[in-house]
């Protein structure tokens, strides 16, 4: 075989972007170049590769064997290269993440920005992504979890803690009353996160150190799949929602929601760095996880105190 070793690499490109046209940009090339670079693999191959319609490209179950054959090996000959390059030099090449919507683009994306500015010649693909996905099989360097991990060949570094709340909005808590204790909360509608709460079960930490987690079940109203649009619509007066402070934040401080169930605390979450195992972590991931680890060290931003109103300070001046 003497297939051009860029050809594989149009190929695994073409797979993970789901199009010519994002391969040819995520490789600086122009689209006839990567479809061309592909055609000539399927010709020495005398196998078809990609299905390709007007829509999508994706691949025949020959390919996609291919691709999850090659695609470790192409990613452990970038990743030697990486390492074999001068420690102190600068980082090139691409990082692709991924992370959850409402954390990213609230929290996430000054943090990137600042990496960025720092590493002018490296380039970096960030998708805002609420579900889990694949990030082996999608071509991922490195994904933002938040939650409990569960078992996975995944490697991760906590980052932070990340606390959940129980609220509502004024006018809900004025209409239909005000849950005095987890019992209560079966009576009132809830608004659930349809990616994580298909149980509709909220967990709470166990009464003493050491016992069960605390699990009511809720009645779920609504069901939606992205936490601002949940906090938006318990501020409407739709239901009581648990989710991270990070999204309730500032609803909390201005007064939009108010917390409820003071002492019970739901199940906190954790905000990982998760990347796929390594023999050796390239040089550019490595240097991205210890600067979101930097980043979020402390306390989180979402944790400070609120800013006093422009009438508390000139109280506090005088």
């Amino acid at each position: 075989m003497k297939e051009r070793y860029e050809d594989i690499l149009a190929f695994i490109e073409v797979v993970q972007a789901g199009s010519f046209t994002a391969a040819a940009l995520r490789l600086g090339l122009a689209k006839s170049v990567v479809s061309d670079r592909v055609r000539q693999l399927e010709n020495a191959l005398g196998a078809e590769l990609l299905r390709r319609t007007t829509r999508q490209v994706t691949p025949t179950e020959r390919g996609r064997d291919l691709f999850d054959a090659l695609a470790p090996l192409t990613a452990g000959v970038a990743q030697v290269l990486d390492d074999a390059a001068r420690k102190d030099g600068p980082l090139t090449g691409r990082l692709r993440l991924t992370a959850p919507i409402s954390f990213g683009v609230a929290y996430l994306t000054p943090v990137i920005t600042r990496f960025a500015q720092a590493h002018p010649h490296l380039e970096i693909a960030l998708d805002f992504d609420d579900r889990a996905v694949d990030i082996i099989g999608a071509g991922y360097d490195l994904a933002l979890r938040i939650g409990r991990l569960g078992d996975s060949a995944l490697m991760a570094r906590k980052l932070c803690d990340s606390e959940r709340v129980v609220c509502c909005s004024p006018g809900y808590a004025k209409q239909h009353g005000l849950p005095h204790s987890l019992a209560d909360l079966a009576g009132h509608a809830s608004i659930d996160y349809a990616n994580a709460h298909a149980s509709r079960l909220w967990r709470f930490e166990p009464e003493q150190p050491g016992g069960e987690p605390r699990v009511v079940e809720t009645r779920s109203r609504l069901v939606v799949n992205n936490g601002e649009a949940m906090r938006d619509m318990a501020i409407a007066g739709l239901g009581l929602i648990v989710l991270p402070r990070f999204i309730l934040a500032e609803a909390l401080h201005s007064g939009a929601l108010i917390e409820l169930l003071p002492g019970i605390r739901p199940l906190p979450d954790a905000i990982y760095a998760v990347y796929p195992p390594a023999r050796h972590l390239p040089r550019k991931s490595r240097a991205l996880i210890d600067h979101l680890a930097t980043a979020f060290a402390g306390t989180p931003p979402w944790m400070a105190p609120a800013p006093k109103s422009a009438k508390a300070r000139r109280k506090d001046k005088s």
